[in-house]
């Protein structure tokens, strides 16, 4: 007879397969429908809060692996938090001013309709490709399952966001801390603009290294100096020795310190032996004389004069760097820029006489002027080698830039304001010390950047963004403050947008009762730093009441580690600029995206991973759990060996669910603790050990650490013994027998909090779940949304698991060769004898559950099979000497053609 009807089989009706390319993007479409986020935010009233400020993607082009990155590790720290029962808030939004989409626009339309088209009209061409690509990106980001305000997110070119952004620049203009002047910047000749630290990257550049002999005017000797830039030698006002240090005379009658002599010789610079010290102090104000022109270079001292490299002589050009400008000052040394915009010698060397045939340089790049005064230099050229070496280059256009003194605004880092006192670089450094990181070591990374930056130059001189809108008295050449001015161009701009400031007259956007004559004043025309307004977003978002976007400040700004010198800096120094606080309580930091060697993406190698791609192959919740599972606090390694891993993990944990799910079809409700046996609170005393280890590591946001503690717990405790164990209660014992009511309570336990704490990651998955879940698992649950975060019970487990776990080994090792030999099939082929008081104090059926075998007895054995020890215990293995039961295949029947006494009972 075959009794396979009458077996209590796993039955669900979820499926084994995801078919998740096909089936994720029909169940996001419905969150969608369903206005999910705004049910988390009803769901959660009350509730304390939990606020992450989105850091803005550049709407410009569709997203990359690192996008995906970013956006799904917001989500799963989001809905952690969520699940963990708090009030979430998630406003995702973009950055759409700046130069790349300008630049975008200009390629479409070319450069020389561009200048002839109004600023207006520009601006509006910009504001058209922001808006496609914002479209385009939310669409990307959806299908990443990620949720958040969709239907709300912040733009930066919305016209009250760029009010509040003006707003933002107001109110440090208030504190005192915005100042106009000239002084060097990075300068991009490539896209016609300064550059704030933030937007330079250092790549390698070819440049020449060379040794030139300035005279002096009165010793019969030359003070040389080092330098890569000749290009900046016309503009050379002075020469800086340091005070400290002392320097020598050789006989080839050259100046140079001590401590570099022997470097020089050896390079063949000099030859000379040393004649006589010199003490750099009785130099300071005298004369050398600029070869290239004949002009006078005053020689100085200062402190940042290094005896690492070079002469120990540093050619100061004040108009040219940042330590030249300081020193400069103190000395009163003319700055002079004879370069324009476009990096090309300008009329100051005509005006200047910086050149001796000034003619031949007029309109010349600097980069190709290298060569020509190199020539012009002759004899006080002493030595030259082209070198290789790390050169600043402008992120946008990847062009190296220049230093190059200009008049900007400023952000001023070192002046005191404000209640306290305090600089801005205090503020912020004291704020550091204060916050949290994740990982540690963001700190001091935060902390010597800020301690080494220098004032922060805001204004750009572009089209597309926020202008830095003043009024400027043309007599006075005073900047109009005055607050009832300042709050009626804002309130302008929250009307028609800042692109009122160009489209209307002076009269028409000055405050009527101001007293003013629109005649006398003039418009400021550079705009913002794209920094300031991502920078800016915490007060356009979190504080404006425009978006319902959580607390002020925000719990977490989570970004990659190259925001150091990027947005985590403009967002702390433009709150504390403006209103001494600090914009979060915590910083994130993840790593960048790398091949499987570790080697950046590139499209020229061919490595590139892109979201789109992944998700059609594998689906996003293994792009999701790539994420968790990757240490995101250093570079993440991505490819497809790595996504099929990951794959495999993923089915691992969809397929123990679904068992799970199926043996607890037919269970009508938990039972009680108490009435379970001792491998059932086994099982859970040890899910508690194990869940407790999770939470603990997604507590400070270590989701890798969590899912490997899941992934040993799965594969090792749950599927290699429990279930396994299990199985005969399950399918073969009566439907109502409390051993087996108690084993599906126990997975029912377990599936529930598998649910609550993996939802964050695999929260389709989970979702999906929850669908085919009866009610004693998902209560009153529509879907995962309204899952409520699950407490596992503490259960006391007596199983000495040592003892058992190593007996389950050693009877393992013991018939791996009966196996292999094919003395037996099944272990319940098998009894086991042993006087093991902890295997004999075990209920008789949990005991031969634990060995998956028919009998386990005290009376000695004939024909013993197999045998091992532990603590001196004797454990001897035979085979069972009852026949097989028909039904469950335990040797318990008196003939095969008969029941055993426990299926007789159940059929009966």
């Amino acid at each position: 007879m075959d009794y396979k009807d009458s077996l209590l089989l796993p039955n669900t009706k979820f499926p084994m397969r995801g078919n998740l390319p096909q089936n994720e993007p029909k169940r996001y479409e419905l969150w969608d429908e369903n206005k999910v986020y705004d049910r988390m935010k009803d769901n959660r009233k009350g509730k304390a809060s939990f606020t992450l400020h989105d850091g803005p993607p550049y709407a410009n082009g569709h997203i990359h692996i690192g996008h995906a990155l970013n956006k799904i590790l917001k989500d799963i720290i989001v809905k952690y938090h969520y699940f963990n029962g708090k009030s979430v808030r998630y406003v995702p939004g973009w950055d759409c001013h700046g130069l790349p989409i300008e630049q975008k626009v200009e390629e479409k339309i070319g450069s020389t309709k561009k200048k002839e088209l109004p600023k207006s009209k520009i601006r509006e061409l910009c504001r058209a490709h922001a808006s496609r690509f914002i479209d385009i990106q939310r669409d990307e980001f959806k299908k990443l399952g990620v949720t958040g305000d969709w239907d709300n997110p912040y733009l930066t070119m919305d016209f009250k966001f760029e009010a509040n952004i003006y707003r933002e620049l107001c109110a440090i203009a208030k504190q005192g801390l915005l100042v106009q002047r000239s002084k060097p910047v990075y300068w991009s000749w490539a896209a016609q603009t300064a550059l704030a630290e933030a937007e330079v990257e250092y790549e390698d550049k070819t440049s020449p290294s060379i040794f030139v002999a300035f005279k002096h005017e009165k010793l019969d000797a030359s003070v040389i100096i080092w330098t890569t830039t000749p290009w900046t030698l016309p503009a050379n006002t002075g020469i800086a020795l340091n005070g400290e240090e002392e320097y020598v005379l050789t006989s080839d009658k050259f100046i140079v310190a001590r401590k570099l002599y022997n470097s020089l010789v050896e390079q063949e610079v000099i030859s000379g032996e040393i004649v006589e010290s010199v003490n750099p102090k009785e130099l300071e104000g005298t004369h050398a004389i600029n070869p290239l022109n004949g002009r006078e270079s005053k020689i100085i001292l200062g402190e940042h004069v290094e005896m690492d490299a070079g002469t120990g002589a540093v050619h100061t050009a004040p108009g040219h760097g940042e330590d030249d400008y300081k020193v400069g000052l103190r000395y009163g040394l003319d700055v002079l820029m004879p370069v324009d915009a476009e990096g090309k010698y300008d009329e100051t060397i005509v005006r200047e006489k910086l050149f001796n045939d000034t003619d031949k340089y007029l309109g010349v790049h600097v980069f190709k002027a290298n060569t020509m005064i190199l020539e012009e230099l002759g004899e006080a050229l002493l030595k030259h080698v082209d070198i290789r070496h790390s050169y600043p280059h402008c992120w946008r256009t990847h062009k190296p830039i220049i230093f190059r003194a200009t008049k900007q605004w400023f952000i001023s880092i070192d002046d005191e304001y404000g209640e306290q006192n305090k600089t801005l670089r205090q503020n912020a450094l004291d704020v550091v010390n204060n916050l949290t990181f994740y990982p540690e070591w963001g700190r001091n990374r935060l902390k010597s950047m800020l301690e080494g930056r220098p004032d922060w130059c805001i204004s750009r001189q572009r089209d597309w963004g926020v202008p830095i809108a003043f009024f400027r008295n043309k007599k006075t050449d005073e900047i109009i403050f005055d607050e009832k001015v300042l709050n009626y161009t804002a309130m302008i701009f929250e009307q028609k947008g800042c692109d009122a400031w160009y489209d209307l007259e002076i009269s028409e956007l000055l405050y009527p009762g101001s007293g003013l004559n629109p005649e006398d004043l003039e418009k400021t025309m550079d705009i913002l730093d794209v920094w300031f307004d991502s920078g800016s977003t915490q007060n356009a978002v979190l504080r404006s009441r425009n978006y319902d976007a959580g607390t002020f400040p925000a719990d977490m700004y989570l970004e990659g580690s190259d925001q150091h010198r990027g947005w985590f800096q403009s967002s702390l120094l433009t709150t504390l600029a403006s209103s001494e606080i600090a914009p979060y309580k915590s910083i994130l930091t993840h790593g960048f995206t790398v091949d499987e060697k570790g080697e950046k993406m590139s499209k020229s190698k061919g490595n590139v991973v892109a979201p789109e791609k992944v998700m059609k192959q594998y689906g996003s919740e293994i792009l999701r759990l790539w994420v968790a599972m990757s240490d995101y606090q250093s570079d993440l390694k991505i490819s497809d060996n790595i996504l099929k891993q990951n794959a495999e993990l993923y089915r691992k944990i969809r397929n123990t669910a679904r068992f799970l799910l199926a043996n607890v079809s037919d269970l009508e409700e938990i039972v009680a603790i108490d009435k379970m046996g001792p491998l059932d609170k086994w099982v859970l005393n040890k899910a508690k050990k194990t869940f407790d280890e999770i939470e603990a590591a997604f507590s400070i946001y270590e989701y890798s650490k969590g899912l490997n503690k899941l992934n040993n717990f799965l594969v090792v405790d749950l599927s290699g013994i429990y279930l396994d164990v299990c199985k005969d209660r399950l399918y073969c014992d009566d439907k109502n027998d409390i051993h087996r009511i108690a084993s599906q309570s126990a997975m029912a336990i377990i599936l529930k909090k598998l649910i609550s704490t993996i939802a964050c990651i695999l929260t389709y998955t989970m979702d999906e779940l929850i669908e085919y879940a009866p009610s004693f698992i998902k209560g009153e649950a529509k879907d995962i949304f309204d899952f409520d975060r699950v407490e596992l019970p503490e259960v006391e487990s007596n199983l000495n698991e040592e003892i058992l776990l190593l007996a389950k080994e050693k009877f393992s090792e013991a018939i791996d060769t009966l196996k292999k030999e094919k003395v037996i099939k099944s272990t319940l082929e098998l009894e086991i004898y042993t006087t093991s008081k902890d295997i004999l104090d075990l209920e008789r059926v949990e005991a031969e559950d634990w060995f998956l075998v028919s009998s386990i007895t005290s009376e000695a054995q004939e024909d013993v099979l197999a045998s091992f020890e532990i603590e001196d215990v004797k454990f001897t293995v035979a085979r069972a000497k009852d026949a097989k039961c028909p039904r469950c295949w335990k040797f318990t029947s008196k003939s095969e053609e008969e029941l055993c006494s426990r299926c007789e009972e159940v059929l009966n």
